[in-house]
């Protein structure tokens, strides 16, 4: 076979010498392997850390198929042409700088992840023609060659290479705007994975398992796999062509068609293989896996091809082919690239039968508990199980997979042992692999108890999954399964499954209907701009969905109707609610629940009785300095603005989670000249989407003041053309809401005919809505009261710079005689200002762009004022001079304002 070199053959290296690395093939394999090793372990991270991360789920799929599996079919299928073809070798500098231009394309491809959709067609274009060059490599060499026996396998690589293109240009074309569309999107990506996944992959597996599996099994090919190899290309590219082609011509009925004559090809090219299995069982993790990939494969054609058959339109497809991506990424394309590569490298990168053995040993460590463990948790993992059992399957499905990583580094990065350098010099027989009945049957059963430890794991995560837990008869028992809602109901078996989708702020549709007793699943689709998420009022909830991503929520067998919205805070005031109508069933919604109604980014400590401070601070407050920072030098400015969800104490003993900018609220003051230029990169360390618009400026608001994801980052660039103090804030839905929240802050642009002032302090006026416990719990407040206080315009405070009164405790120190200029922001979001000082005057008044009161020439006045108002988002300053040494308030005179906190206390020290 050619996998492996003829028995007494001279080792495929420069040297001719096995025992010395780094030359010849072995060097060559090092190298060409290591960008695939890097995808795995950088899916294997990801995985780990996927909910932090914005689209993690289509990060991982292109991780795996155009990240590991591409690489390494470029990679592989230069090698089986090399031993399929029996042609000198030829440099291999032409195929390195094929694979450094796919992982260029692939690197770039991340631009979907940021929307910065040039990347993305750029990287589709590299892609495209990296694959396409390929085929063009091959072809040329196939032309040459003599006929030989399984040359045939070679056309499915040709094949493959041709229809990559084409699947890399439908990739670009679904990451330009124009592509947002329902359901051209569908009908796009649709023919995108056709094209990709069963052409590009599937092509290219089915065209190498032909030799590959009977040489992993260690047994002869079947005499009818090169005919049947070629009979099956037939059905295999008419299944990709018609599926693609119905897809863009939108006609689903084409798109079956195709996926049965793919299915068609697969299973005749499967009888062959089948027959090599049933002569030699597979005992080893390669043969495992590939076998357990193949079945997967057949399992997921079969099941999308009576979904696509079923489904009422393309929407629904689109649906039910995010679901199947589980079985096709981590059932198909992991399993049998993980055991190719279980096979291959310890023979391609050489080292003599002693160092091969060894490596192909530490390679299959724990087959079976692996193999068992891998597909189980996969099994598991798509069957509508509750979701805490869903997370432990997955968390056990990874952990299998991602073995081979560690073991990979560790087979090829230990020294070989003294006892290979011996059995190496002396000879050794064939290759064994694979572990005693007994130890097989063993690891098994571990991997069986792992999964079952995983199920019990993840209903002591969620006890209310346990039918007796409702009480009562069993009857009634049975149908506490699911809903919390729907104690005492018998189920019926029947598991009714919705499609919603959510857009503009809306699910649609917005309400469902379910017979009582009924099991009922939710699948979601994200086409909005910004993440959601499903909650029901009886507490399952669909975890975060990112724009363009499905979700699913399995709420149980219903029993009464039931209340649900989206928990990302803001969204549901914004009108994303959802009702799951019971039919049949007796009395109203189920309540909610404090699980329900906690969002995160929104917790306080509040008072568990009205006027009652709660979880009362013992350090005292350092307060917000006050101080107009000093211009930095130079004309531009570059500032780093960070919004993290920051837990702060906003008034004597109540501490909230706010939103800030630089982890604090305010913002930071930000001061420059007219015609400075201020280069602000804005980074969300957040828990949601937030952004930034800055009154300091004139800019088209669509690209730099657009929402962006937590772990996303965007330069934010504006001149000061005109002076005063500006306020910047974020501007994402609802606006209130975030600005409430803390998300807001002041520029000061100094006018060129302001005098010179001995003091300048700047005072942003805002409100604090911070709610009531919710369902009496303290510490935790509920976001719904929150929004309702904004609405309904009562703020628990009014305050200056962030906390009510810090002014008071910690007075701003002046001195009698000295010119002190006090900038006055109104942030609101919607209260007003009548700025005041308690016994003095205002010399000059500068509100929005101009002098109401100008200071008299010389600096002698000509008038005086006793307030400023402002309007939110408005702001000036005041100029005055303090006669006499004392304590001067200052106030906001909407006096119910002030006795809210809007209250500060200048102490003016003697003249010098």
């Amino acid at each position: 076979m050619p996998s492996l070199p003829p028995k007494g053959s001279k080792p495929a290296s420069g040297s001719g010498r096995a025992g010395r690395p780094g030359t010849g093939r072995a060097s060559w394999h090092r190298w060409a392997n290591a960008p695939t090793l890097a995808w795995l372990l950088a899916i294997a991270v990801l995985a780990g850390i996927h909910r932090g991360i914005p689209a993690s789920g289509w990060l991982l799929t292109h991780l795996a198929f155009l990240g590991a599996a591409t690489n390494a079919i470029l990679v592989y299928s230069w090698h089986f042409a090399e031993a399929l073809l029996r042609l000198p070798v030829p440099s291999r500098r032409a195929v390195a700088v094929r694979i450094v231009l796919l992982n260029a394309g692939a690197a770039a491809m991340v631009g979907v992840v940021s929307g910065f959709w040039p990347a993305s067609v750029t990287g589709a274009a590299a892609v495209g023609l990296a694959a396409g060059w390929h085929g063009v490599a091959l072809l040329v060499r196939v032309r040459r060659a003599l006929p030989s026996r399984f040359a045939s396998t070679l056309r499915y690589y040709l094949a493959a290479c041709a229809l990559l293109p084409f699947g890399a240009a439908a990739g670009a074309v679904l990451a330009l705007p124009c592509a947002d569309d329902g359901e051209l999107h569908a009908r796009l990506l649709l023919a995108h994975e056709s094209v990709n996944v069963l052409g590009w992959v599937g092509l290219s597996v089915l065209g190498t398992l032909v030799t590959l599996l009977p040489t992993m099994l260690r047994t002869r090919a079947d005499d009818a796999a090169e005919p049947t190899a070629r009979r099956a290309l037939w059905f295999l590219l008419a299944g990709v062509l018609g599926a693609a082609a119905g897809a863009l011509a939108g006609q689903r009925l084409v798109v079956a068609a195709g996926l049965l004559a793919y299915l068609i090809g697969v299973l005749v090219s499967a009888v062959p293989l089948a027959r090599a299995v049933r002569s030699k069982p597979p005992v080893a993790f390669a043969p495992l896996s590939a076998v357990a990939s193949l079945l997967w494969l057949i399992g997921a054609l079969a099941r999308l091809l009576w979904i696509t058959a079923a489904v009422p339109d393309w929407d629904a497809l689109h649906i039910a082919l995010g679901d199947l991506t589980p079985a096709l990424a981590a059932g198909f394309a992991a399993q049998v690239l993980l055991g190719a590569l279980s096979y291959l490298l310890p023979v391609v990168f050489g080292g003599g039968p002693s160092v091969v053995r060894r490596r192909t040993e530490m390679l299959d460590a724990g087959a079976w508990l692996r193999v068992v463990l891998a597909n189980g948790a996969l099994a598991l993992y798509l069957l509508p199980v509750p979701s805490a059992v869903r997370v432990a399957a997955a968390v056990a499905g990874l952990l299998a997979l991602s073995a081979f990583v560690w073991l990979a580094l560790r087979a090829f990065l230990s020294r070989p042992r003294a006892e290979d350098q011996e059995r190496h010099a002396a000879g050794s027989g064939p290759i064994a692999v694979g572990a005693s009945v007994r130890s097989r049957l063993g690891s098994g059963a571990v991997g069986l108890a792992v999964l079952l430890a995983a199920v019990v794991a993840g209903v002591a995560a969620d006890p209310s999954v346990i039918p007796a837990a409702a009480g009562g008869s069993p009857a009634a028992a049975a149908g506490a399964v699911g809903a919390k809602g729907g104690g005492g109901v018998v189920p019926t078996g029947h598991t009714t499954t919705v499609d919603v989708v959510m857009s503009g702020m809306r699910f649609v549709p917005d309400s469902v209907s379910v017979p009582i007793g009924d099991r009922l699943v939710i699948n979601l689709t994200n086409k909005d701009q910004t993440p959601h998420d499903l909650v029901l009022a009886t507490g399952q909830d669909s975890s975060r969905v990112y724009p363009g991503q499905n979700g699913r929520l399995d709420a149980g067998v219903m029993g009464a109707s039931v209340d649900g919205w989206c928990s990302v805070v803001g969204h549901k005031q914004m009108g994303m609610v959802f009702r799951v109508n019971v039919t049949g069933a007796q009395g109203g919604a189920a309540p909610s629940t404090p699980q329900a109604m906690d969002m995160p980014g929104m917790q306080h400590a509040a008072t568990a009785s009205p006027g009652a401070p709660a979880n009362a601070s013992t350090a005292p407050h350092t307060p917000y300095p006050a101080d107009l920072p000093a211009v930095p030098a130079g004309t531009t400015h570059k500032v780093t603005l960070t919004v993290r969800d920051t837990v702060a104490e906003v008034a004597p003993g109540v501490t909230q989670t706010l939103w800030t900018y630089n982890g604090t609220a305010p913002g930071p003051v930000l001061h420059g000249r007219v015609g400075d230029t201020f280069e602000v990169t804005l980074v969300i360390d957040a828990s949601t989407g937030h952004s930034i618009d800055f009154h300091a400026g004139t800019i088209a608001p669509d690209g730099p003041m657009r929402t962006i994801d937590p772990g996303q980052q965007l330069t934010y660039t504006f001149t000061a053309a005109q002076p005063g103090i500006w306020m910047y804030h974020c501007s994402t839905m609802p606006m209130s809401l975030h600005i409430a929240n803390g998300m807001f802050g002041a520029v000061v642009i100094d006018p060129p005919d302001a005098p010179p002032v001995d003091h300048e302090f700047v005072l942003v006026q805002s409100e604090q809505y911070r709610g009531a416990a919710a369902s009496g719990v303290p510490g935790i407040a509920g976001p719904d009261a929150v929004s309702a206080k904004i609405t309904a315009g009562t703020p628990d405070a009014v305050v200056f710079n962030g906390y009510p009164n810090q002014y008071d405790a910690a007075p701003l120190a002046v001195r009698a005689g000295e010119r002190v200029r006090v900038w006055v922001l109104d942030a609101g979001p919607d209260r007003a200002t009548s700025f005041h000082v308690v016994g003095a005057q205002f010399g000059a008044v500068w509100s929005e762009g101009a002098y109401r009161l100008a200071p008299g020439a010389g600096g002698v006045q000509s008038g005086a004022s006793q307030a400023m108002d402002l309007a939110p988002a408005q702001g000036g300053f005041v100029d005055l001079t303090f006669p006499e040494a004392g304590n001067y308030p200052f106030v906001s005179h909407y006096m119910v304002d002030a006795e809210r906190g809007a209250h500060g206390v200048f102490a003016v020290a003697a003249a010098r």
